[in-house]
């Protein structure tokens, strides 16, 4: 069993890096992965809260930064100590197969993708927080997420599997967050809104 997922791993791995490619793909996932390209969009959601959550905004922040800090912590810390798996771009089976895009092939072990980790846990929570206010538009936050995270297999430095865990784990830590932030703080607005 172990055997045959680590195969299908593999395989969507080299198609997704080597065979389902193109050269405007080449160009974006190195930029769309980094965290840089995505600081619009954390200033806009920021001026957001700020606006629409008056002296509440402290707190959302807070639990944003806690939600960032334990899916970060969880994947990187915790997780890449505990599953010693080496990253495509560094395993020595693997050396002629990768198609590396990136000037640089990442340190640390690869399960799971902090990328994939983080991005789910931040899109979990602002579905649940936010989508009073943005409705049927919040589930592009999944979309955010999904595209950042597949980029890293795109790019050659993890793994199918390594994606689909930190989503999982992500999605976890942002939903629990989420709810402890809906039932603890008090959002009139929120609710008005619904």
């Amino acid at each position: 069993m172990l055997e045959q997922l680590h195969n299908w791993d593999v395989y969507f791995f080299y198609k997704i890096n080597t065979v389902w490619t193109s050269s405007f793909l080449d160009h974006i996932f190195p930029w769309w992965r980094d965290s840089t390209t995505w600081y619009p969009l954390y200033l806009f959601l920021l001026l957001f809260v700020i606006i629409n959550f008056g002296w509440r905004v402290w707190t959302y922040i807070l639990f944003v930064a806690l939600n960032v800090t334990i899916t970060d912590q969880l994947s990187s810390t915790f997780f890449k100590h505990w599953v010693p798996r080496l990253r495509p771009c560094q395993d020595p089976f693997m050396h002629d197969v990768v198609r590396m895009i990136l000037n640089h092939c990442s340190g640390g072990n690869s399960f799971p993708s902090s990328h994939a980790t983080n991005h789910f846990g931040a899109a979990v929570f602002f579905f649940c927080t936010l989508k009073p206010y943005f409705r049927n538009y919040t589930y592009l936050f999944f979309f955010w997420a999904a595209t950042v995270s597949y980029g890293q297999v795109y790019v050659g430095v993890h793994y199918p599997t390594d994606i689909i865990g930190g989503a999982i784990i992500g999605s976890v830590i942002g939903y629990m967050m989420a709810l402890i932030f809906n039932k603890t703080v008090k959002m009139p607005e929120l609710r008005a809104a619904q």
